[in-house]
């Protein structure tokens, strides 16, 4: 008898992706087959998955990019995602249906339903998703799983607080040591994610050429910046005297992150997370722009945790957030109180939590 199989279906950005990745990883150890159905623009971020994940592109839209008639075409895209999730879930039916978000996820989701196969949704954030919201509020699924708690779900949808899954890269830095600040090389980690740098670029540089001399030489930056950005963030450190690497994208943020004694971060979900399992003090300056201003939703918890600051986007400078910087890392013993209650805050099982209920749905459909 052949293995179940796991069909997650994600939508096209890190928040989406890297929690999907985490279930991947760990239902392939199990020995399941798993399969990830999604776009054109999320199988980019595919390479992190175990190789022995099928990946299968969907045609899919949304409404939030393009002009009038691009938006006259996602239904039709998205139905075209629908009818081939339908006949390829035919072929290969699976034992439970996930998902994660974001317009790719409505293909598998929907064709689950018509299928009446075993399915849920995870969510990331404190507020639900559009996709995963319409799914919730319709009992199209059978179970919202929640990552930041408290989330804003529909009346009378059943929501299990499982916490964010992370990659194993991640869980490998788990609880790694934190060394407070002090009068040495201090790493400080800026990461905006692709929609949220720009801010960041504006402000950090100038916030940390604000610090005394005596903090700004110790400091050993690494910035995600945009590309167009790149090179005036990189002359405005040189100009402070602030050794800096500034680029697009980190591979390897688990190391940084654990070699940090501060993060400036967004609140995107799986940012938070990740700090919270490595355990790092951060400030977090939430994306405005950020549907239902749910990256204040996924800030709260660290904030009232006592792990982090939030500033948000419409108080942030250079001055503010100067400030902000200066009381933690002159501060050894602050900082090392925020690194523990972002220890404590964190969710390290979050995986294992997710997949007992995956397995908690099959069980039902073969009982």
């Amino acid at each position: 008898m052949p293995p179940p199989l796991l069909l997650i279906a994600a939508g096209g950005t890190g928040g989406h992706m890297f929690p999907a990745q985490a279930l991947a990883e760990e239902m392939v150890a199990r020995g399941w087959r798993v399969k990830l159905s999604t776009d054109a623009r999320g199988a980019r971020y595919a390479g992190g998955f175990p190789k022995a994940v099928t990946v299968e592109e969907v045609a899919s839209a949304t409404f939030a990019r393009g002009g009038a008639l691009a938006k006259l075409a996602v239904p039709f895209r998205i139905g075209a995602g629908i009818l081939g999730a339908y006949l390829a879930l035919r072929r290969d039916r699976p034992a439970v249906v996930v998902g994660f978000g974001g317009y790719p996820s409505i293909p598998a989701l929907a064709a689950a339903v018509l299928l009446r196969l075993p399915r849920m949704v995870h969510e990331q954030n404190g507020v639900l998703g559009r996709v995963n919201r319409i799914f919730a509020a319709r009992r199209w699924v059978r179970t919202v799983a929640c990552g930041t708690w408290p989330t804003d779900v529909p009346d009378g949808v059943a929501a299990v607080h499982t916490g964010n899954p992370a990659r194993a890269a991640v869980l490998e830095r788990a609880g790694a040591p934190y060394i407070p600040p002090g009068d040495y090389p201090m790493s400080l980690l800026v990461i905006g994610g692709s929609q949220g740098a720009r801010i960041l670029s504006d402000v950090v540089p100038a916030a940390l050429a604000a610090l005394p001399e005596g903090l700004r030489a110790h400091l050993r930056v690494a910035h995600q910046a945009r590309p167009e950005d790149v090179e005036r963030v990189e002359a405005a450190y040189a100009g402070a005297g602030i050794g800096a690497e500034v680029a697009p994208f980190f591979a390897d943020v688990p190391r940084r992150l654990s070699e940090a004694q501060l993060v400036i971060s967004r609140s995107g979900a799986s940012s938070v997370a990740d700090i919270a399992v490595i355990g790092r003090p951060a400030i977090l300056v939430p994306f405005a722009a950020a549907a239902g201003d749910h990256q204040t939703a996924n800030a709260h918890g660290m904030v009232e945790a006592e792990a982090a600051i939030l500033i948000p986007e419409s108080r942030l400078d250079a001055a503010t957030l100067a400030g902000h910087v200066a009381a933690i890392l002159e501060n050894p013993d602050a900082a090392r109180r925020m690194a523990h209650a972002a220890l404590d805050y964190g969710i390290p099982d979050a995986t294992g939590r997710l997949v007992e209920m995956v397995e908690a749905l099959t069980a039902k459909e073969t009982t």
